[in-house]
């Protein structure tokens, strides 16, 4: 494997982590109400992340926390009968995260952000939960541009 095959899986692991650490973050501050410094300082404690891992974390974390009104509707609108409210914590989050980054990281190759959601869908909730992430984000990159 070359040196930039490798240092290509370790960046790519390392957003994942992030993407992960991010997740967490906006699950506690969904659930717990807790204000998202205070997860953070907790969180970065308890997840081996290099100091751009943790950068990128709170990035999306606040991001996604700054759009969430328009990011919950834009999930209303294709999550049909499944308002945010009404969806498990995991999953409402997932697709919070999702969105944002297709909204707000177009360097980020779509089909990236879909699997990552999807896995992490799957790993904090169900293969259900995958498979309902992965038709709502579906839907949501056919309309993408208008959101942009």
């Amino acid at each position: 494997m070359s040196s930039s095959t490798l240092r290509h899986k370790q960046s790519a692991n390392a957003r994942r982590l992030a993407r992960e650490l991010a997740l967490r973050l906006l699950y506690q501050v969904d659930i717990g109400q807790i204000p998202l410094e205070e997860c953070f300082e907790f969180a970065v404690e308890h997840m081996p992340l290099d100091e751009a891992g943790q950068r990128f974390a709170r990035e999306l974390a606040s991001g996604t926390l700054q759009h969430q009104q328009k990011i919950d509707s834009i999930i209303a609108r294709f999550a049909i009968g499944w308002p945010p409210e009404r969806q498990p914590a995991p999953d409402r989050n997932v697709l919070r995260l999702a969105i944002y980054e297709l909204l707000h990281h177009p360097e980020t190759p779509q089909s990236v952000v879909i699997s990552e959601a999807v896995e992490l869908a799957k790993k904090y909730n169900s293969d259900e939960s995958g498979k309902f992430v992965n038709g709502v984000l579906a839907s949501v990159l056919k309309h993408l541009e208008e959101y942009r």
